[in-house]
């Protein structure tokens, strides 16, 4: 058995240590929002927070996580996904959706370390994060406006 901290609550979960995250969190917890993308590290569909820093969920394996916080969509802090979330909309971001649980990840670090990027900033920080349905212009946008939405809360 082993012991990880998910979302901010214990659970004892009955893997193998090799186990990536990514089928720990969607098959064992049930938190479908971490997507499967390409298995091999290089879509960043599959992003979650291990101690506040971006991981591809895909080919971490579960020990890696023992003793950390993992944090997934489902349980992004609302300072940071209610944001987000509401200039996703505004933009009208997601075609397929279905890399937006990692782009949003990814951006959630971002906003969490420059809380007004500037174009720059989010190329970088959003440079491993495919988008299959190239809505690169719309994600950059929407990192702004959240930016802003952010910083006029606190």
């Amino acid at each position: 058995m082993i012991t990880l901290k998910v979302n901010g609550k214990e659970h004892q979960v009955d893997v193998e240590k090799d186990m990536p995250i990514l089928w720990v969190v969607r098959d064992i917890l049930g938190l479908t929002g971490t997507k499967f993308g390409c298995g091999v590290a290089q879509c960043g569909a599959c992003m979650v927070h291990l101690d506040g820093d971006g991981v591809r969920s895909c080919i971490t394996p579960v020990s890696r996580a023992i003793g950390k916080e993992i944090v997934t969509i489902e349980g992004l802090e609302s300072s940071l996904s209610v944001p987000l979330q509401k200039a996703w909309v505004e933009h009208d971001v997601p075609q397929c959706g279905y890399c937006q649980s990692g782009q949003i990840m990814a951006a959630a670090i971002l906003l969490r370390e420059k809380s007004i990027p500037d174009d720059q900033d989010i190329n970088s920080a959003m440079s491993a994060n495919l988008c299959r349905c190239g809505t690169y212009q719309r994600i950059r946008s929407a990192i702004h406006t959240a930016a802003q939405l952010r910083n006029s809360q606190g």
